[in-house]
């Protein structure tokens, strides 16, 4: 079973795709910007701040109140439900980290 979502597994993402497009830095010229999707309703949301703006990097606080797991004691979104996926939307498709990756590089 997936682990739900977190910042500290964003960080691990992030570290993981260090050396590839897989990450915000590394893609956002070729038109990416940082989402998530729900693998099991397919619905995908651009990466925001708490406040709606959209964010430049992956952030769990801008997610939507359906997919929030957990929050921690001062109200914060500690966790997002284990089937949503960190990725990137390019003119409306979305992409895992993965897939991002290898597109760019080719």
């Amino acid at each position: 079973m997936n682990k739900p979502l977190t910042e500290q597994l964003l960080r691990l993402e992030n570290l993981a795709y260090t050396e590839t497009r897989g990450v915000s830095t590394g893609n956002r010229a070729e038109g990416f910007a940082p989402a998530f999707c729900d693998i099991e309703t397919g619905d995908v949301e651009i990466s925001r701040f708490a406040d709606g703006r959209p964010a430049p990097l992956h952030l769990i606080e801008g997610l939507p109140s359906r997919w929030v797991e957990r929050r921690d004691t001062s109200g914060r979104i500690a966790a997002i439900k284990a089937s949503v996926l960190a990725g990137f939307v390019r003119d409306g498709c979305f992409y895992t980290r993965a897939q991002v990756a290898a597109v760019v590089l080719h």
